[in-house]
């Protein structure tokens, strides 16, 4: 997969995209990551971006013409991108949707500043709007970092055991287990003794049970969505000796 990422600081994207696995996933082809720098596509003295908001207020906005131009080419070195704005005003990032991602061969992503881009950008030049959180941060770079790290594990190949990514936090409504490794005890806090038993069908049933509780007490929400087994009722029951309720 392709990513393309526009952005005022491309300084920022240097270390991340050479380091730990998004590195190597590089290094071996996987991905390919390209960054671009947005005021090259301003044609005026001072490469200027931004422009104060029509209507008056505080800030500024970002200016449609250099975004535009970077897109359109953009838009001929490469296959048919999918092109994204990380903005606080799009849907909210998820594993479904990293997921989703995947399915395309190339994203450009869009890195907002100040006060956000011209609306006509988000309307007229785009494909979707992603945020990654109900919080404020001072640029979309490493809201885009995040997604490019997000999808980037999910391309096979990428990371070395496939079957880890089925099993993590968010694959389904549900939190991952807790994990522990040596030294069997530290500080006086020793490892479940079920992890030490060689009992697989007995440590497996343990995980199920303490990924639901930690679910459960953690993130109701995601909780609720959970279509629970029979099997999974009478584990929480085992565990807090208590009647559940199916989500």
């Amino acid at each position: 997969m392709i990513f393309d990422i526009l952005t005022l600081f491309p300084g920022m994207f240097a270390a991340p995209l050479r380091e730990s696995i998004l590195g190597k996933a590089v290094e071996r082809g996987l991905i390919q990551t390209r960054v671009h720098n947005i005021r090259d596509f301003a044609h005026d003295k001072h490469q200027v971006t931004d422009d104060r908001p029509f209507g008056g207020g505080d800030g500024m906005v970002m200016k449609p013409e250099p975004i535009v131009e970077a897109l359109e080419f953009l838009g001929n070195i490469g296959p048919p991108p999918r092109i994204i704005l990380l903005s606080p005003q799009g849907r909210l990032f998820n594993q479904r949707i990293a997921r989703s991602l995947t399915q395309a061969s190339r994203l450009i992503l869009i890195c907002g500043r100040y006060e956000g881009v011209d609306e006509r950008v988000a309307e007229y030049f785009t494909d979707d709007q992603i945020s990654i959180g109900d919080y404020v941060l001072t640029g979309g770079e490493l809201a885009a970092m995040i997604l490019v790290d997000a999808v980037s594990r999910l391309i096979p190949g990428v990371l070395g055991n496939c079957a880890s990514t089925e099993e993590e936090s968010f694959t389904k409504p549900l939190l991952e287990y807790p994990q522990y490794t040596r030294p069997q005890e530290f500080r006086g806090h020793r490892v479940p003794d079920i992890l030490l038993s060689g009992h697989h069908e007995a440590i497996n049933r343990w995980r199920r049970g303490q990924a639901l509780l930690r679910t459960r007490q953690r993130r109701p929400d995601l909780f609720a969505q959970l279509h629970a087994t029979p099997e999974d009722i009478d584990l929480l029951r085992e565990i807090d000796g208590r009647p559940t309720e199916q989500p």
